[in-house]
Parts: C-alpha cells; structure tokens; sequence
C-alpha cells in the first residue's frame, strides 16, 4: 500500500474514513451532487449507506478524478449520503451533504484504488452573529438563495450565524478552487466572512 504522511497527530482522536478526492471543495452544510461510475466508490457509497458512515471530500492537489489515484488536500469535509437513485445501470446518482471539517493526518491507498484516510476533526466554530458592518453580506446570502430555492440549502438558514454565512458565500460565488480551499481551512468564522465581505464590495454586490 502506498503511504503519504501529509500532517503530525495531533490531540484530537483518530479516526479513519474513505478519501474521496474531487476537482471541488465542499462545506460543511452545503449539498454536492455526485455522479458514481467507478467501482472503488459504488463500493464506497454502498458501504456508507449500510453503515450510516460518513465519508471525506478533499480538494485534488495533483491528479484526476478518474483513474489513478489522486493526492488530496490535507484538510477536507465530512460528507453523509443525503440521498441516491440508480438512474442507469452502473452509475449512481448521489447527494452529498457537508459535515465537519477535518485533517487529513495519514492517507493511504487500497488495492481497489480507495484512497482512505486517517483524520481528525476540526473542532465546530461556536455560532456568532455577523459583525454589524457584515451585515449586507447575510442579506447578499438570503437573496440569492431566495432565488435560486431552498431545497438546494439544508436546513433553516441562520443568517444571523457568521459561521454559516461565510459557508454559503464560499459555496456560491464564482471564486478559484485553491482560494475555496483556504477559506474551507480559516478557522476564525469572522475573518473568513469579511474576506468576503470585501470581495462582494470590490465587485459592487453589495452596497
């Protein structure tokens, strides 16, 4: 088996999760719609749907999502099977919902080509309203949801949550792949919000 040691342990438990390395990032609270086709992660899914086991996305560092596998990021989210439907014989559709974030410790590469991963998670920001000069930023984020459909966001919105404001900005603006990742990684909610903040004032967004 192929061995990558990516982080030091650190205090937190272990734990020991399938890696499934993608071209996207994914946050937690944020749903990923997911096209299965590779043996490795049909068999993947199907263990995690039997067990109600949850699995990691990282963001690729190097390689493809198909074929030989790929290095990932060293920091990822939690993803749970919110829903799924075979459409085709051999493909499976699924609906991947964001969990928490986690550190990708070790990963290491099965005989099927699974990569799997030793992890520990991030500790869950505390909810904290947005600062009062972030405000329009929430209502930047209620806007566009109220436009685009609930179903597409889980759960109630919390729009007086910076935590959960900065998420879904990250999940929707048109922002490069390795800038998602470092705002997946802040781990200060009110930063990561105003660097947002900031880029929808910058593009005339927001007043």
């Amino acid at each position: 088996m192929l061995v990558l040691n990516l982080l030091s342990a650190g205090p937190r438990p272990r734990e020991t999760v399938p890696i499934f390395p993608l071209g996207t990032v994914l946050f937690p609270g944020m749903r990923l719609p997911l096209k299965i086709f590779e043996a490795r992660y049909m068999d993947m899914a199907t263990a995690c749907l039997r067990e109600k086991s949850a699995f990691g996305v990282c963001l690729i560092r190097e390689g493809e999502e198909v074929g030989a596998p790929a290095v990932p990021e060293p920091v990822g989210c939690l993803a749970r099977i919110a829903a799924c439907d075979m459409q085709a014989a051999g493909v499976l559709r699924v609906e991947a919902e964001g969990l928490g974030r986690f550190r990708l410790l070790e990963a290491r590469t099965r005989p099927s080509g699974l990569v799997e991963g030793d992890i520990e998670r991030f500790e869950e920001e505390e909810a904290a309203a947005p600062p009062e000069e972030l405000a329009a930023s929430a209502e930047f984020v209620r806007k566009v949801i109220a436009a685009l459909g609930p179903a597409r966001f889980p759960g109630p919105g919390r729009y007086d949550d910076a935590s959960w404001v900065g998420f879904r900005l990250a999940e929707i603006l048109p922002l490069r792949l390795a800038a998602k990742q470092k705002l997946l990684e802040l781990t200060d909610p009110a930063a990561r919000l105003a660097v947002l903040h900031r880029f929808l004032r910058e593009r005339n967004l927001i007043g």
